[in-house]
């Protein structure tokens, strides 16, 4: 059976209980957190339930019939800081969430409040919608006082307006799976999102766009593995929500960094329904993934949750145990608000064990039970934060790098968040690779003609030496990149100034300022023939260095054949076809074969280890006398001097030697390949590159459509490779 008809085959229909247990719980078991259906004692089938929450006077596990009448279940055990019960007759399906009776001190940031239902932070899967009703919050969102709003206790009941989790099975066997293991100098990522990279897709069935069994099905697995990326890496799909601001103005969170469920796939993605199906549909999404070669890595959201700040809604830790889970902030407010290295609201406290544990058992299930390869953390530096600083010897970072299973994982940091100090590039530890803002920026700065010299230029091409290579990492940490899901696309890196932001309802004032982008002469969409020419070649400029630079390439869904938003540079609220990749334009013949130049470099990458090397270039050559493994050429032919390298120039040669290679095959003989030279002209005007030694020299790709004997054009890009005519 093929993973596709797996995934058709794979839709059961949601168990539910036919009656809730009269009796109050069994004792049952303080571990494993969350909820698990499994035998009881007496051999009965059944759940049991764990929630750690130490400071709670009480906690009632809340279920739900079909028509929503809540049941109540005080849990009397305690054992080390965790509540539990056992009730039998619990199936998968269940709709449950919990009461926690506490204390009400702000000051001392005790805020449990019994008039709001919690997710468990365990839950598997996750039911209904966050509404964003004042009655979610625990506080009086509205209280005239706004200053001493947060200090008022809502008693309003929050259960009508707010999400459950679900009882799940565990019954799935992996051992039909068979994960790529992508080497990390073999990786090309793929950065999509699932509703968005599936909506429109023409050769998907209407009922499974937007879902993860139309990112599993065939058409999009083709169009996958003929582009030849190696993996996904999927905005989040953990269990989100919309910011309040957001249901006021009509709006949801599209991109999903609003996470409120670490262990729940979002059921918004779900195309057969949300009691526990989505957890089975995600792993089959895996499973043809896999099957198709291409590896998965989840965008996960650990830094901050959907509660926000002080007046945010109390949905699941807040309740539980906000100054156990919560940077609180000193002097804010008094000591009751919360620290914000996220710009979201809140911070999780990574220096707490109960955190660390949280953010590692979500890891590992999602590496273990969920199957996925690995995990792009976003704002990982705050993940990271000790006391007011960064520390790269911080718990959480220790747990991942010495756990069995998460230490042979793809681990990518975003390497910085808002506060003081949060700004890491280069500074995580070996196991991790890194989003590399410098290359974006470097790459963005020669094509726009921005840069007075190619002294960085050079470290970005050739792996990014200066921030990776002590301590032991590789060129692979370097996840290099020119655009992502924030910013602008590629294609309108080219085509606008400025950002246009107006339809996300904040007067513009949203997004980055600093775009690095050139609109080629006119703002928005041309009919001018020069600047749609000019622009078209900075596009192949761009994707040709992206692919042919040392370090882990990182394309962003759709930017290989033109998708654009438009000039909005933060679309994270546009949950339509501003967002959403249009696979119309692969019927133009101008943007099918800018993604058919995309496959090709790829293609080209795959083939030749010397443009994806594991080890950074030493300069030197294989034996003595011998050309080093790499070299820098002026436009005249000569090699880069010192001062070459900072003289204004907008000209560089590269020469990439596969006869002089530090690598090595599995049986301890030395690689070699052909030698390749990279030429760039980032000025405006055409120029005379003289060849260096080492031809005959055959055109691979030239980005202006010249031959191997004119001069590089304005803005142009030439690959040759030795030994053969054009």
């Amino acid at each position: 059976m093929t993973a596709w008809q797996e995934l058709e085959q794979g839709r059961p229909e949601p168990l539910t209980a036919t009656h809730l247990p009269p009796a109050a719980p069994w004792p049952g078991s303080w571990q494993p957190l969350g909820a698990r259906y499994r035998h009881g004692a007496d051999g009965s089938h059944g759940t049991n339930f764990a929630l750690w929450a130490p400071g709670a006077e009480s906690v009632e596990l809340c279920l739900f019939d079909e028509d929503g009448t809540e049941t109540r279940h005080p849990l009397s055990e305690q054992t080390f800081q965790t509540w539990h019960g056992y009730l039998p007759g619990i199936v998968p399906g269940q709709h449950y969430g919990y009461r926690v009776h506490g204390r009400w001190d702000p000051w001392t940031g005790a805020r449990w409040n019994p008039a709001k239902l919690l997710l468990d932070p365990y839950a598997r899967a996750v039911d209904g919608e966050f509404t964003g009703h004042g009655a979610c919050c625990a506080s009086v969102r509205d209280w005239p006082e706004a200053e001493v709003a947060d200090t008022v206790r809502d008693n309003r009941d929050s259960a009508p307006y707010t999400a459950r989790g679900v009882v799940v099975h565990d019954d799935d066997d992996w051992s039909d799976d068979r994960r790529p293991k992508t080497p990390w100098a073999e990786t090309v990522l793929y950065e999509l999102h699932v509703r968005g990279f599936t909506m429109r897709h023409p050769g998907i069935p209407p009922e499974l766009r937007g879902t993860y069994a139309g990112l599993a099905h065939p058409a999009a697995l083709e169009y996958l593995t003929s582009l030849g990326v190696t993996a996904v890496e999927l905005l989040p799909v953990h269990q989100f929500a919309s910011e309040d601001h957001l249901h006021r103005r009509g709006l949801t969170n599209y991109w999903g960094y609003n996470s409120i469920g670490w262990f729940a796939p979002h059921g918004g993605y779900s195309s057969c329904g949300t009691r526990g199906q989505q957890v089975g549909e995600f792993k089959r999404m895996v499973r043809a993934l896999h099957h198709a070669g291409i590896e998965v890595i989840l965008d996960v959201v650990y830094n901050h949750t959907a509660e926000g700040g002080e007046l945010g809604p109390a949905l699941s830790l807040r309740g539980i145990d906000n100054a156990g889970y919560y940077r609180l902030g000193r002097g804010n407010r008094g000591g009751r608000g919360y620290t914000d290295y996220t710009g979201c609201g809140n911070t999780l406290d990574t220096r707490q064990p109960q955190a660390v544990r949280l953010v590692t058992d979500s890891l590992r299930y999602w590496a273990g039970e969920m199957g996925v390869d690995g995990f792009r953390f976003d704002l990982a530096a705050a993940l990271a934060r000790a006391g007011d600083g960064v520390d790269m010897h911080h718990p959480l970072l220790a747990a991942i790098s010495q756990d069995p299973l998460l230490s042979r994982v793809k681990l990518i940091a975003e390497p910085w968040d808002v506060g003081d100090g949060g700004y890491q590039v280069g500074n995580f530890p070996p196991l991790w690779a890194e989003w590399n803002d410098k290359y974006r920026d470097t790459v963005r700065d020669f094509w726009r003609g921005a840069r007075p010299d190619v002294a960085e230029l050079g470290y970005r091409l050739s792996g990014s030496s200066d921030l990776y290579q002590r301590g032991g990492r590789r060129p692979y940490a370097s996840v290099n990149y020119i655009t992502a899901h924030d910013g602008f696309t590629l294609r309108d890196l080219v085509s606008y100034n400025g950002k246009h932001n107006l339809d996300n309802g904040e007067d513009g004032r949203d997004g980055t300022d600093d775009n690095r982008s050139w609109n080629c002469g006119a703002e928005g969409e041309s009919t001018d023939p020069a600047v749609q020419e000019l622009r078209a070649r900075q596009l192949r400029n761009l994707l040709a260095t992206l692919l042919l630079a040392s370090g882990v390439p990182m394309l962003t869904a759709g930017d290989e054949f033109g998708r654009t938003q438009g000039g909005n540079n933060n679309a994270y609220c546009q949950d339509n076809g501003t967002s959403w990749v249009d696979w119309s334009l692969l019927d133009q013949p101008a943007w099918r074969r800018q993604r058919e130049l995309t496959a090709r470099l790829i293609r080209l990458r795959r083939a030749h280890p010397v443009l994806r090397q594991r080890a950074f270039f030493s300069g030197r050559a294989a034996v003595p006398g011998g050309r080093r493994d790499l070299t820098w050429y002026t436009a005249r032919g000569t090699e880069m001097t010192e001062a070459d390298w900072y003289a204004p120039t907008a000209q560089l040669g590269m020469l990439l030697n596969g006869d002089a290679m530090s690598e090595r095959d599995q049986h301890g003989c030395p690689l070699t390949d052909d030698s390749f030279l990279l030429l760039l002209n980032g000025a405006d005007r055409a120029t005379e590159f003289a060849l260096p030694p080492g031809g005959p020299w055959e055109l691979l790709l030239d980005t202006a459509d010249r031959g191997v004997t004119q001069p590089l054009a304005a803005r142009s890009l030439r690959l040759l490779r030795a030994g053969g005519q054009e």
